[in-house]
């Protein structure tokens, strides 16, 4: 009852802009005794972790989530970064999920990270899938946020596009994304399905986002998972992870951002070890 409230204070604005209802959708499956909630990145739909969920099935009861806004899911009013974070943590509360095992890709891994940080006792364990604190950080290590950043620029430009600019645009994105071609049309889909405005907001949202202070407030072990090139800038991603040293961070042998794709044996190992341990 204590940490419900703590979230209900902490969240009260972005509670009341969703008025009773989750920023995402939700797909139940496994009936294992360990919670699994499964967050998707940027644009992608929770069928990104179809072969995750299928794997932990029989240990497991995995909640695969599919953000409000992204991959077709209708969008909601007043959708943002920290908003999606206090809904997700709304969620585990009200529907009972003890300590549940959060796994984040891209910005699914920035939420899981600001959920920990913010709700150190509510999750068990952390598994994130190449994301780092703070994305602009990689190529300006001084960055900081900005307060109430101005998104309009930025929604209006890629509202206009018409629907075969936009289609472009999503498949020059997949395509240095994942190796998997046959996953190609499919990510290039949940872009093309996402709603533009949430789509626009939460690209600007997420990019001015910075975790690195936050993330020591993190109680529970972690795993870090990440695509082969970022053995090649290493000390740079592990200068981010600075504030959570307990953190394990492991590099893909091959492969892209969609890691769970592009080396997928190695990811599924990693993911179901951890879990298990």
């Amino acid at each position: 009852m204590k940490r419900v409230f703590s979230i209900l204070v902490f969240c009260l604005g972005a509670i009341l802009s969703f008025a009773g209802n989750y920023p995402f959708s939700v797909d139940k499956s496994g009936k294992g005794k360990q919670a699994v909630v499964f967050i998707p990145g940027f644009a992608s739909s929770g069928e990104v972790w179809k072969e995750s969920a299928g794997r932990l099935a029989e240990d497991c009861t995995c909640y695969v989530l599919t953000m409000a806004g992204f991959a077709g899911v209708p969008p909601q009013e007043e959708s943002s970064f920290e908003a999606w974070k206090c809904g997700i943590a709304r969620f585990i509360e009200e529907e009972k999920i003890e300590n549940p095992i959060l796994v984040g890709h891209s910005m699914g891994g920035g939420l899981a990270l600001a959920i920990a940080s913010d709700f150190p006792d509510l999750p068990k364990k952390l598994i994130i899938v190449d994301a780092l604190p703070c994305l602009m950080a990689l190529t300006n290590p001084d960055f900081k946020p900005v307060d109430d950043k101005d998104c309009r620029e930025m929604t209006e430009r890629i509202t206009a596009m018409d629907e075969q600019q936009f289609a472009r645009v999503q498949r020059m994105s997949a395509a240095s994304l994942t190796t998997d071609t046959a996953k190609l049309d499919e990510i290039v889909n949940w872009g093309v399905t996402s709603d533009r405005e949430t789509y626009a907001r939460l690209y600007c949202d997420f990019s001015n986002t910075d975790l690195r202070e936050r993330i020591k407030n993190i109680k529970v072990p972690s795993l870090i998972l990440l695509e082969s090139n970022f053995k090649n800038i290493a000390s740079a991603v592990e200068e981010q992870y600075r504030g959570l040293p307990a953190a394990r961070l492991k590099y893909a042998g091959k492969g892209l951002h969609f890691v769970m794709y592009d080396d997928k044996e190695w990811f599924l190992n990693e993911l179901s070890g951890f879990i298990k341990e």
